[in-house]
């Protein structure tokens, strides 16, 4: 694909629909660029895949004429390399968008990928922190950066992802004018583009102001609210990094990753009373049993209390 780099051997015919698939998903799904990125990658892989098992580059004729068999060659190559359940599956809903978008313009059949089922996910339940662990985490003291400002500004960013239930992604991409006035709400705009409104506590509003009175930089209403050391765009890396710094500093389990503050989020408004329709409103999840997965967590915490204070255990 020309737009990410996309250098597989593919027939000209196919190479032409792999850039118009590309620009779909960016444009018309409005994919999330991580999402993109994991889609572009599993595509190179399978079509890498295809020049080895059809002896050539492959072209569109041999995407129409895949069977089921193709599929399950590719898997099973991925598994001798290493990948899990949920590696493959991602890889499968990467190539059935591929599929769809070609069958839709009358070019490729994709029945051989709806016959295809998606290898058996194991399950796992998503490891919040404790209220007094995510607190520490978002306190502007417990930062480890040097220069008070950037202290700020990591401590804001974490309070919104614990106190707003923001992905990392949302949260940066922020400006000022969705402060503006002092709101009691965000409005964010989610996967696809999706919008939701979220309560904005007194506290991630005071870390936000806390840390727009210390920026050093210029910050334009419409522009990025959260900034480099240089004055660009905040990375996400950057909060990842000083997450990893936090983990050491407080003691927190491996398992203490930005995201896990949105978990976090999810776990202690259910614990509290929460009902899960509105917790799923509040973290944007476009199906109600994404959110249920929660229930299974406090589940897990109310057994393990039990276990370890009950005296006939």
């Amino acid at each position: 694909m020309a737009e990410e780099g996309f250098l597989i051997a593919a027939r000209p015919d196919l190479a032409n629909q792999l850039q118009a698939w590309a620009g779909n998903l960016r444009q018309e799904r409005r994919l999330s660029p991580h999402t993109l990125d994991a889609y572009l990658r599993d595509v190179r892989q399978f079509l890498t895949f295809l020049t080895g098992h059809l002896a050539g580059a492959p072209g569109l004729s041999d995407i129409d004429n895949l069977r089921p068999a193709d599929l399950r060659a590719f898997l099973a190559h991925r598994r001798r390399d290493g990948a899990g359940a949920r590696t493959l599956g991602r890889s499968l809903a990467g190539i059935r968008s591929l599929l769809r978008f070609l069958e839709k313009r009358g070019l490729a059949n994709a029945a051989g990928i709806h016959a295809m089922r998606a290898p058996k996910q194991p399950k796992s339940l998503p490891k919040p922190l404790t209220d007094r662990q995510a607190v520490a985490v978002t306190r502007s003291g417990e930062q480890l950066a040097e220069e008070p400002w950037v202290a700020a500004r990591n401590a804001a960013v974490l309070s919104l992802l614990y106190g707003c239930g923001l992905r990392i992604s949302e949260a940066l991409a922020l400006c000022p004018q969705d402060f503006a006035g002092n709101p009691a709400a965000l409005h964010i705009a989610g996967k696809g583009g999706k919008m939701r409104m979220v309560p904005l506590i007194p506290v991630a509003s005071a870390a936000v102001h806390h840390y727009r009175d210390l920026c050093p930089w210029h910050l334009e209403a419409g522009e990025p609210l959260f900034r480099g050391v240089r004055g660009g765009t905040l990375q996400p890396a950057i909060i990842q990094k000083e997450m990893r710094r936090l983990r050491s500093a407080l003691g927190l389990p491996d398992t203490a990753t930005p995201h896990a503050l949105r978990h976090s989020f999810a776990t202690h408004l259910l614990a509290g009373g929460g009902d899960l329709r509105s917790i799923q409103e509040l973290l944007g999840h476009a199906s109600l049993s994404t959110t249920q997965i929660y229930t299974g967590v406090d589940t897990a915490r109310l057994l393990e209390a039990y276990q370890k204070a009950h005296p006939r255990v």
